[in-house]
This record gives C-alpha cells, structure tokens and sequence, in this order.
C-alpha cells in the first residue's frame, strides 16, 4: 500500500510539472509600453507599437538584457489622457514593469506624469512634444523627442531658404499643437516674420473648412500645420477645394508625407515636411547600415511603408529603456531612473543621451535628436536642395 502511494505521489507531482509553464518563459525583464491603439490618431500608435517589437526581436536574438528575454506590455490610451493614466497606473501596479515607453500625444503623457512621480516609475517618452513635459519638475520623464521649440531651432537656419514674411498656423486643439504655434511663432518673429491667422481644431474633427476660410483671408505666404497624418491629410484636401495659395510646412514628424500623396494627391504637391527619420533616404541617417536594416525589417513584416516615419520612435524607445536596464544591472525603477542618466547608444534618428532639463532638483532628461526637412516634389519625396547642404 505504501509503494502504491508512493508512486501516486510521484506521478502526481511529475504531472503538475509537465503542467507548470517552462521557467524561461517566466524569466522575462518587462518594459511597459502605452500607444494610442484605438481612437483619433490609432494609426501612429500602432506603428510605435511595431517599431518597439522589432527593437524587441532584434535584442532577445541577442540574447535580451541581463540574461533574460525582454517582453512588452502593451497598454492601449484610446488617443484619450484619462485612459493614458489608467494605463500608466495599471502597469505599474499591476504588471510591476520598472519602466515604461510612452504615450504619443502630449496631452496623453502629461496625463500619465502625475502616476509616475507617484509610484516611482521612469518613463521614455518617443514622441510628445510639448515643453511642459520636461519643464515641470518631473525627474521620471527622458525623452528622446524633440520639444516643439527644439525642432523650431532646428527649422531656424532653413527661414531664409523659406523666405517667409509672415505665417499662418492651423493646429490641433492640444498641449501639443498649442506648444508648436508658440514655439514656431517665437522663431519666426525673432527672424523677422510675422505671425498672422491662428486657428485649432478638435482632434477628432474632419472638418476644417471654417479654419482654412479664416486663414484664405489673410495675406500670409506660408501655413505651419501641426496635427496626425490623418487630419492633415484632410486640410490639404479642403484647403486645396478651396484654392488656398500657401507654402506648407508640417511640424512634429507625424506627417507620413508618403501616406499624402497616396490620400491627398495632388493636394500635397510641393508640401514641406519636418521629420526624424528618413526612410526613403536611409544612407543619409547618422547610422545608414542600421537604417537600412530597420526599413528592411520592417518590409519583410508586411508593415506599411508610410508608417515608417512614426515606426522608428518606437525602436529608438526601447532601445533606450533596455539600455537604462543594462547598466543598472536590474529590472528596478529607481536603478533604472539612475542609469537612464548614462545612456549613449545610436538609435535611428541619431545619438541618445540625456541632459537636465526642469526646475533645479528635479529634472528631466531631454536628448537632441536630429532634424531632417523633406518635400513633395512631382509626387515623390525629395530632400530640398537647400536641406541638403545643411
């Protein structure tokens, strides 16, 4: 009876074995990542999204991060800020993750901010803008994207190429678009030009018309234009049905200008845009090879080319967290918060590290990304000759 038990015994701790998952499959280091999924501006999230998951693949083919896999948690904002927190909080509280990559739009990230400080958790931020992100004293905060006034600075040298004597601005209704009508306008007047129709619109707004009649009664020559892919694309179609005369220059990277042409037509021809990473011109980028890998990786997955401006942001996030992982030597937020200071790596836009930025004790990081400037010219994207000699 006793031998029978015995082997009962062993046969049943021998079939909860087999049951429990294999141990490498728990053994993970987790990164928290927040995108706008669903909602106004999913499209750019979701290219973030698969941006972050070849960052992913590429370093777990390497053998991941202090020995382990490193495994995503991808939370969906809804393209809304309240669910940007929620997002941020269940992360943090639920999943235990010891960083996170995050939340596109600036209103979004601001949102989560507060979650952070609260629980001690660092966040890389990919691709908001506005100032008040590392201006507020939150030491939680490295971003690798530049602020609206540091991509203005990086527009500056063009003004003169631009000949711009005044400019309109039509952005959208948001921490990040009023950031950039401020940021630009302040460039633009220090040059000498001046700054004529201001006007918003709702993020979730597909009419622009009554906005673009006001900006058609002025007499400026040039209109910045701060929103997604998705709602410029419409302003230049309206714009275009109602003859609007302007040099266009798109702001904040988020353009797609490949996805215009193929949705606006006609009505992108001739339209500047600012960008971070140039995929039709990856030898141009600082690392070319890494470039050129990442545009081929990102075809062999089927993803849509024109996601391609916005897909980078979220490679060069993850790079950067993992990093900060690395050289803290363990999966702890606050090692982490620390090691994020000593980041250099290359990412595609460029160099990644991190200077004080905020009020005196509680800085954030900001990195300086590089800038580039392209045009539709004869519907195919073209570097501006004067761009290129810069």
């Amino acid at each position: 009876m006793n031998r029978a038990i015995r082997a009962l015994s062993v046969a049943l701790v021998a079939a909860v074995v087999s049951l429990a998952p294999p141990a490498q499959a728990q053994d993970t280091v987790k990164v928290g990542v927040i995108q706008p999924l669903s909602g106004p501006v999913a499209a750019s999230g979701n290219y973030v999204r698969m941006g972050a998951e070849i960052a992913r693949d590429w370093i777990n083919a390497k053998g991941g991060v202090l020995g382990h896999k490193v495994e995503l948690l991808i939370e969906d904002n809804k393209s809304d800020p309240k669910e940007a927190a929620t997002a941020a909080e269940k992360l943090i509280v639920r999943d235990k993750v010891p960083v996170i990559v995050g939340a596109w739009g600036s209103s979004m990230t601001l949102a989560a901010m507060p979650k952070l400080a609260e629980y001690g958790v660092p966040m890389v931020v990919e691709t908001s803008s506005a100032a008040s992100i590392t201006k507020q004293g939150n030491p939680w905060i490295f971003r690798i994207s530049p602020p609206s006034e540091m991509e203005a600075l990086g527009l500056e040298k063009y003004l003169k190429d631009f000949g711009i004597k005044q400019a309109d601005f039509l952005a959208v209704n948001t921490d990040w678009g009023r950031g950039s009508v401020t940021a630009f306008g302040d460039i633009l007047k220090k040059s000498g030009a001046s700054v004529g129709t201001v006007e918003f619109m709702d993020q979730a707004a597909t009419d622009m018309n009554a906005q673009i009649t006001k900006v058609k009664a002025g007499s400026a020559d040039t209109l910045f234009l701060t929103t997604s892919v998705e709602q410029i694309t419409l302003v230049l179609k309206q714009a275009q049905e109602q003859r609007l005369v302007r040099k266009v220059i798109t702001t904040g990277g988020s353009s797609a200008p490949s996805q215009l042409i193929k949705q606006a037509g006609a009505a992108a021809e001739g339209t500047y845009h600012i960008l971070f990473f140039l995929p039709w011109f990856p030898e141009a980028m600082p690392d070319g090879k890494l470039a050129k890998a990442f545009v081929d990786e990102w075809a062999k997955r089927g993803n849509p080319f024109d996601g391609l401006t916005e897909g980078f942001r979220g490679h060069d996030g993850l790079l950067t967290v993992v990093e900060g992982i690395r050289l803290a030597g363990k999966a702890d937020p606050k090692a982490v918060q620390a090691a994020l200071w000593k980041v250099n790596v290359m990412g595609l836009n460029g160099p990644i590290r991190f200077e004080k930025d905020g009020p005196a004790g509680k800085e954030s990081g900001q990195s300086k990304p590089s800038i580039f400037i392209v045009q539709v010219k004869d519907g195919k994207i073209a570097l501006p000759a004067f761009a290129a000699k810069k």
